[in-house]
């Protein structure tokens, strides 16, 4: 690989110097999208009471969001090929800025269908910045460093996730619920002032973000980035998009993240009816263990980090699936604070999977990188469809949430197969 930039020539010269800045603003970046989709943990309780939903349709809210991964992946790695790292990541920033700022709109119309059109725009944005700031954080040093690189930023994603919480707790959970027949009984204008309140907490939380993300984009802007490019060889080929899938490590790369992503939104996604309902709870004391499974994620990917320096990285992943598989049948089968303990735990075991299945997956591909890319970006689409089918379970098993966490523990067994026998790379990899 080489850089391709308009910078002075000292930039080829100090490769540690001319790396460091661009690998914080893209830290940055995993911290920003850590925050909106740990966010959603607490807005699919939150919304599923302001709109008065079943859980099928609180789900929907990670179904907007996972879907537009799938629908953008194309486009994003289109983007990434045409204009870049650096436009990439503003274009990406520009779209989730937008779909924050829409949130205000919703809440004020109390219009479930205006929040998911919202999401979606935040998660088409959310992909073209993932399509661009994963492969980017791992091509900034030498390849042999990649997987550690790439889970120091997303131990940043990882800070997100403990903040996005608390922050949620605070500013949008009143503590206030009520029964159906509690609302019943009611008066129209009591209960209509009461769903009003609870959907405007959402507002400035989500206006403050809106601006934050715009004065990120404004310094991509202004900021001047190394682009990486392979190098080209005397005949320059062209890629299909398909074609990247003949390698095999890659092809199962795509399968593992889906069935990853799909299992870490369930678990985020219930984890506060889980809290109330297996823990016995309150809303508020429920979200703010969700902030401790944030830390605790947090803490996952530092060590994970840390451990990768001495260990292979498809073994570290088969041990902490092995455990994520065990811990899902404690949250299923325990009762009281067991459970939260068991959620807990999931989020420090599953801290390391999606960077460290996303580097596997790429190891070796050279010109098909961006492609390899665009196809992990858009097997987060099990984020969309693992949640819905959840929810849809916790329905038919009478709103008990425990039953449907059978769906993330079947996740973490295709995880423990995809690092004990899918992640070798072929034969073909080598000959590159």
């Amino acid at each position: 690989m080489h850089i391709n930039t308009n910078e002075t020539a000292s930039v080829g010269h100090h490769p540690s110097k001319s790396y460091l800045f661009p690998f914080i603003l893209v830290v940055c970046l995993f911290f920003l999208w850590g925050i909106a989709h740990n966010l959603n943990g607490v807005l699919i309780p939150h919304l599923k009471k302001a709109c008065e939903l079943d859980n099928s349709q609180s789900a929907l809210v990670d179904t907007s969001v996972f879907f537009a991964y799938f629908v953008m992946a194309l486009p994003a790695g289109f983007l990434l090929r045409k204009w870049g790292y650096k436009a990439s990541i503003i274009i990406g920033l520009l779209a989730f800025s937008l779909g924050a700022f829409l949130f205000i709109p919703a809440a004020n119309m109390r219009m479930y269908e205006l929040f998911l059109i919202a999401l979606f725009l935040i998660g088409c944005g959310l992909a073209v910045l993932e399509t661009a700031a994963n492969p980017y954080a791992a091509v900034l040093g030498p390849a042999s460093s990649a997987t550690h690189r790439l889970n120091l930023a997303a131990s940043f994603n990882g800070l997100a996730a403990m903040i996005a919480p608390i922050i949620g707790t605070v500013f949008i959970l009143s503590g206030r619920s009520y029964s159906a027949e509690q609302m019943d009984a009611m008066t129209e204008t009591a209960r209509l002032t009461y769903l009003a309140e609870e959907a405007s907490s959402v507002k400035l939380p989500y206006l403050i973000l809106g601006a934050v993300l715009l004065l990120i984009a404004l310094i991509f802007v202004f900021v001047k980035l190394p682009e990486i490019k392979e190098e080209e060889s005397g005949t320059v080929q062209k890629t299909g998009f398909f074609s990247a899938l003949k390698h095999r490590h890659l092809a199962f790369a795509v399968v593992a993240q889906f069935f990853y992503v799909g299992a870490q939104v369930c678990v985020t996604s219930f984890f506060i009816r889980m809290a109330q309902q297996g823990a016995g709870v309150d809303e508020k004391t429920a979200g703010y263990y969700l902030g401790v499974y944030g830390l605790l994620f947090m803490a996952g990917r530092f060590v994970g980090t840390f451990l990768l320096r001495y260990t292979a990285a498809s073994r570290l992943l088969s041990l902490y699936a092995f455990i994520s598989i065990f811990l899902a049948a404690v949250a299923i089968f325990g009762s009281g604070m067991v459970v939260l303990y068991a959620l807990g735990g999931l989020g420090f075991f599953m801290s390391i999977m999606f960077p460290t299945i996303f580097s596997l997956g790429i190891a070796g591909l050279g010109k098909d990188t961006k492609q390899a890319s665009s196809w992990l970006i858009m097997s987060i689409v099990g984020g969309a469809i693992f949640p819905f089918l959840t929810g849809g379970i916790i329905d038919m098993a009478k709103d008990n949430t425990q039953v449907g966490y059978i769906v993330p523990l079947v996740c973490y067994a295709v995880i423990l197969w995809y690092a004990l026998k899918g992640s070798k790379p072929s034969a073909t990899v080598h000959s590159r």
